[in-house]
């Protein structure tokens, strides 16, 4: 278990403060290592099951070190108060970035390859289409079970029409009113089936 050192009294950290202004960068150091503890008590806020403690208290450092490098004694406010700031906002700023990357990882997941072999993910057979509710369906945090329930919750027509207008497969990628054509039924009963389709994977991915 990692022990911390107490921290400086007022005296002793305007000391190194004042050293630490005129170049000395053992006094920075010095600075950094009696407020680590500080660092170690804000850390518990955000630590959870799958986070590593260690991480958090580095990610924490890094604020703590931004913070006594840029803290201005002249201002009035305690270092602690300061470097507190500044380290719960390098935790938060981290832990945004996981939560974009992780969103980033559920469309460009791979799901499989195309008929030469190239690894294909969803991104690559999703189109945006904010008229219909493929966009509902893109934003699901559920999204990695489309492949699945492609096949398990649309008819034979559906499964076509979809594969037709998005690319998949082994399907070429159509306009409604080429679907309508190559099938002989109307470009409105086409959008009908599309958009049928895509409620009910939407409908699926929310049970």
């Amino acid at each position: 278990m990692q022990t911390f050192k107490q921290p400086l009294s007022l005296e002793e950290e305007a000391y190194y403060f004042s050293r630490f202004k005129e170049g000395d960068l053992n006094a920075r150091n010095t600075l950094i290592e009696y407020n680590l503890r500080l660092v170690a008590h804000i850390v518990k806020k955000y630590q959870t099951g799958n986070r590593n403690t260690e991480d958090l208290i580095s990610i924490g450092t890094i604020g703590l070190i931004k913070a006594i490098n840029t803290y201005d004694t002249n201002k009035g406010s305690r270092l602690v108060t300061y470097a507190s700031r500044c380290i719960e906002n390098e935790l938060l700023m981290r832990l945004r970035q996981e939560r974009k990357e992780t969103r980033e990882v559920s469309l460009y997941e791979p799901i499989g390859t195309d008929k030469e072999g190239n690894e294909i993910s969803l991104i690559d057979i999703i189109r945006i289409d904010e008229e219909s509710v493929l966009h509902d369906i893109i934003v699901s945090d559920h999204i990695r079970h489309i492949a699945d329930l492609f096949f398990s919750e649309l008819d034979a027509r559906e499964q076509l029409i979809i594969a037709m207008r998005y690319g998949l497969f082994d399907q070429s990628e159509y306009t409604q009113q080429t679907i309508a054509k190559k099938l002989n039924i109307s470009r409105s009963y086409v959008s009908r089936i599309e958009k049928k389709a895509l409620q009910k994977l939407r409908n699926a991915l929310t049970r």
